[in-house]
C-alpha cells in the first residue's frame, strides 16, 4: 500500500547544513541564478527521521529533501538515483539498469525488483563473435550497439513507486531535473573519469558536446549543465515511462543503437546493434523472491538471479559460518574470507544465469548442506589454487574436487549504489549501472544520457564447449550480474543494516568483506566500509588495495600460499544502520571515489 502524499518534493536539492538543521530550501536557480554550492561531503551521519548514503553529495541531498517533505524510503531512493544520473552519468542513468531491494517495516518483509537490461529478441549465442566465429576484442564490443541492452532503470523506478512509494514519478524526478538544468560542480573524480574516456567520447559528437566542453574534460570546479537531460526528466515525469518503452524516447534509443552516431572521419569501428522498438515494448521488471541465509543470528537478504550477488554472498556466508572469525587473527580472518570468495565464484560461474532461460539451482547454492560440503576444502595452513572447479549444489559431495573450472567473466567497474532509510523504518538498498565507466560511450542525441554496455556481461564464448555455460547470450535474456544490494535483519525481522557497492564482479567480495567486518570483527559500519579490501574471484591472484599489499599481512598470507596483485581501489560502498537508541546512521566511503556522502534528516530529536 502506498503511503498518502503529504506535499510535493522540493524543486532543488539544498546544502547539507540546511538539510540536517531543518532549514528551508534556498530559492531555485532555474530563474537565472547560479547553482547553489555543492553540499559538503561527510562519510558518516547519525540522527533521526531517515538517512541517505550515496557517492555524491547532491544526490544524497535530493533524497534527504524528499524524506524531509514526508516521502518514504522508496521515493527518496528514486530521487537519489535520478540525481546520480546527473552527477554520476558514467555510472548510472536511464540508459542502464539495476537491482532494487526494499524492506517494508509495516509487514517486516523484504522485496526485490530485477531491473536488469535484456538482450534483443534477435540475440543468439554468437552475439559477440566476429565474422570468423572468434570472440570480439572486449573494447570493440563495449563501444558498439551490440553491447546495448533494453534499459531497465526507468521501469524499475516506476515499479517501485507504484508498489511502495507515496509520490509520483514526476515529483521525485523534480530535484534531478533542476540539478541537470542548473548544473553541478565538477570534482577530480569526474574529471579523471572523463579524461580516461576522452578518446572514446570524442568519436561521438553528442557525447563530446556534453562531456568534453571545448574539446577537453571539464575543469575541476567548473559547472557542468545538462539541459537535454533536464528536458528528458521533465517529459518522463509528465508522460510516464511509456515515453521510453513505447514512445519517442524509445525510438531515439533504438536509432542510436542501430545507427551509432559517430563523428565523421573517425577510424573507430563501431558495430551497430539490433535493438528494436519491440524489444523495448516487451521489457518488464521482475519482482523476485530475495535470497536469504542465516548468519550469526541474523537474516541476510539479497538479490536472486539474474544477479549472482545474493547466491554468492549467501554461499560464502554459509561456508564461513562454522569458522570463529570474531576471535581469529587478522591473517586467518582474511585467509578464510579469501578462500570462501574463491569457492563461491567457482560455483557462480558454473550455475548462475537468467532463471527465465536457465535452470539455476538457487536453493541448492544457498543450502547449508552445500556450504558445508564446500567449506571443508579450506585449510588453515594452505591456500587453494585458482581456477577452482565448481561443486554441484544439486548433489553435494563433501570436499569434492576435479571437473572443469569456469573463468570469471569481466564486468565493468563503474556502477553506483545508494542506501536509504525513512522514519517509518523502511529501507532501500539500490545498485544501478550502465556497466563500464561511460557505458557504450554513445549519448542519445538530444536526450542527455549515455547508453549501457551491459550485454558485455554475457560470456562471449563457452569456456569449455563440453560444459553448458548458463551465461551465454540469448533472445530477451538478462546477462548475469554481480550486483549485491543487501539488507540484514534481526530475528524479529527488524532492520540491522543495509549495504551495497559498485565494482563489477568485486561487488560480491566488497559486500561480503564489509558484512563480515561489521558482524564478525565488530567494526562500526563506516570503518567496515573504509577497511582496506581484498578481492578473490576464482582467479590466479587475489587483488589487494595498497594498504594491505604494503602491510606485513601480505607476507603472512603469502606464507599460506596466497598470491596477490595490487589494485588502487576496490568498490565504493554505502550503508545505513539502525542504532539501538532508534537513530539512523548513514555511512559511505571516506576516501574511495573521492569519498561518499552520508546525511540524515535531523541530527537530534526523536520523532
Amino acid at each position: 500500500m502506498r503511503r498518502s502524499t503529504a506535499r510535493n518534493v522540493s524543486a532543488l536539492a539544498v546544502t547539507a547544513a540546511m538539510l540536517t538543521a531543518g532549514a528551508a530550501a534556498p530559492p531555485s536557480a532555474a530563474h537565472g541564478r547560479a547553482p547553489a554550492a555543492a553540499p559538503a561531503k561527510t562519510p558518516v551521519a547519525t540522527g533521526y527521521g531517515g538517512a541517505v548514503a550515496s557517492v555524491d553529495a547532491d544526490a544524497t541531498a535530493a533524497g534527504i529533501q524528499v524524506l524531509k517533505n514526508g516521502g518514504n524510503a522508496v521515493d527518496a531512493a528514486v530521487a537519489t538515483a535520478a540525481a546520480l544520473g546527473v552527477t554520476e552519468p558514467y555510472s548510472s542513468g536511464i540508459g542502464g539498469g539495476g537491482y532494487f531491494v526494499y524492506y517494508d517495516a509495516k509487514s517486516r518483509t523484504v522485496h526485490t525488483i530485477d531491473g536488469r537490461e535484456t538482450a534483443p529478441a534477435s540475440a543468439g549465442t554468437g552475439l559477440f563473435l566476429d565474422e570468423n566465429g572468434k570472440p570480439l576484442p572486449f573494447d570493440d564490443a563495449v563501444t558498439s550497439g551490440r553491447s546495448v541492452g533494453a534499459p531497465g532503470t526507468a521501469a524499475t523506478w516506476d515499479s517501485a513507486l507504484r508498489a511502495w512509494g507515496s509520490r509520483s514519478l514526476g515529483q521525485v524526478l523534480t530535484p534531478a531535473e533542476h540539478l541537470a538544468k542548473d548544473g553541478f560542480t565538477v570534482d577530480e573524480t569526474f574529471r579523471s573519469q572523463t579524461a580516461a574516456n576522452q578518446a572514446r567520447f570524442a568519436d561521438f559528437p553528442d557525447t563530446a558536446k556534453l562531456f568534453l566542453p571545448h574539446g577537453a574534460p571539464p575543469a575541476v570546479g567548473s559547472t557542468l549543465r545538462n539541459p537535454d537531460l533536464a528536458r528528458t526528466y521533465e517529459k518522463l515525469g509528465r508522460q510516464g515511462i511509456g515515453l521510453l518503452y513505447h514512445g519517442d524516447l524509445g525510438r531515439d534509443i533504438v536509432r542510436t543503437v542501430r545507427t551509432p552516431p559517430v563523428a565523421p572521419g573517425t577510424t573507430r569501428v563501431v558495430r551497430p546493434g539490433d535493438l528494436t522498438t519491440g524489444d523495448l515494448a516487451r521489457y518488464g521488471t521482475v519482482f523476485r523472491k530475495p535470497t536469504e541465509v542465516s548468519y550469526r543470528g541474523l537474516d541476510v537478504y539479497g538479490m536472486a538471479p539474474s544477479s549472482s550477488g545474493g547466491t554468492s554472498v549467501g554461499e560464502a556466508l554459509n561456508i564461513l559460518r562454522n569458522t570463529d572469525l570474531k576471535h581469529a587473527s587478522q591473517v586467518q580472518y582474511l585467509h578464510h574470507y579469501i578462500e570462501a570468495s574463491r569457492i563461491a565464484f567457482a560455483d557462480r560461474g558454473r550455475w548462475v544465469g537468467d532463471p527465465a532461460q536457465e535452470d539455476v539451482p538457487t536453493a541448492g547454492l544457498l543450502s547449508r548442506r552445500f556450504g558445508d560440503s564446500r567449506a571443508c576444502l579450506i585449510s588453515d595452513s594452505h591456500a587453494l589454487t585458482s581456477p577452482l572447479a565448481p561443486g554441484d549444489p544439486r548433489h553435494p559431495v563433501p570436499c569434492a574436487s576435479g571437473g572443469k573450472a569456469v573463468p570469471t567473466t569481466y564486468e565493468g567497474q563503474n556502477t553506483t549504489h545508494l542506501t536509504v532509510a525513512d522514519k517509518w523504518g523502511d529501507v532501500v538498498a539500490y545498485t544501478l549501472t550502465i556497466e563500464q565507466t561511460g557505458g557504450s560511450a554513445m549519448t542519445v542525441p538530444g536526450r542527455g544520457f549515455l547508453l549501457n554496455n551491459e550485454l558485455t556481461d554475457f560470456s562471449f564464448a563457452p569456456a569449455d564447449p563440453a560444459v553448458h555455460d548458463p551465461n551465454l547470450p540469448g533472445p530477451g535474456k538478462r546477462p548475469r550480474s554481480s550486483i549485491s544490494p543487501t539488507v540484514v535483519l534481526d530475528r524479529d525481522h527488524r532492520p540491522v543494516f543495509a549495504i551495497g557497492s559498485p565494482g563489477g564482479a568485486s561487488i560480491i567480495t566488497t559486500v561480503l568483506q564489509t558484512l563480515t567486518n561489521r558482524v564478525d570483527r565488530g567494526m562500526p559500519l563506516v570503518d567496515a566500509i573504509a577497511a582496506p579490501r581484498a578481492s578473490q574471484r576464482n582467479a590466479a591472484t587475489t587483488e589487494l588495495e595498497p594498504a594491505l599489499y604494503n602491510s606485513p599481512l601480505r607476507g603472512q598470507l603469502e606464507a599460506l600460499g596466497q598470491k596477490f596483485t595490487q589494485i588502487d581501489e576496490i568498490g565504493a560502498a554505502t550503508g545505513v544502520e539502525r542504532l539501538p537508541d532508534g537513530r539512523w546512521q548513514a555511512a559511505a566511503e571516506k576516501v574511495r571515489r573521492g569519498g561518499g556522502s552520508a546525511m540524515v534528516v535531523r541530527r537530534s530529536g526523536p520523532q
